[in-house]
């Protein structure tokens, strides 16, 4: 078995934005709370008053919620994905990842760095 400090590290391309919707402020501050202690995450922001319109078992719902947005790396992002699950309310959470194209370098870099692959 490979010693943790011999894992490839992630690079700054590795970066990935997460958006992830939670019904309130709780809810939000635990996930958020919880991925970058896990060092899932380096950085989740949290933006209030978003409304969300979608379909769900063929009725069209409408709720206030709140967004988080999540910086990680592609290779957390599975572990993130599942902890994501593990902790929220919703029977179906939306998590959706992003690749990054582009950025201050320095800032994807503390990116890649603060984030624990496996």
């Amino acid at each position: 078995m490979r010693e943790a400090a011999d894992a490839p590290q992630p690079t700054a391309t590795d970066a990935r934005v997460v958006l992830v919707t939670a019904p309130d402020e709780a809810t939000a501050l635990t996930l958020a709370r919880t991925l970058v202690d896990e060092s899932l995450a380096a950085c989740c922001s949290l933006i209030p008053g978003i409304r969300s319109v979608y379909r769900w078992q063929g009725e069209r719902c409408e709720e206030a919620e709140w967004l988080l947005v999540i910086k990680t790396t592609a290779p957390a992002l599975a572990r993130l994905t599942q902890r994501v699950i593990e902790l929220h309310s919703y029977e179906v959470p939306e998590v959706v990842a992003l690749p990054i194209v582009g950025g201050a370098e320095p800032y994807l870099e503390w990116v890649a760095q603060s984030v624990i692959a496996s």
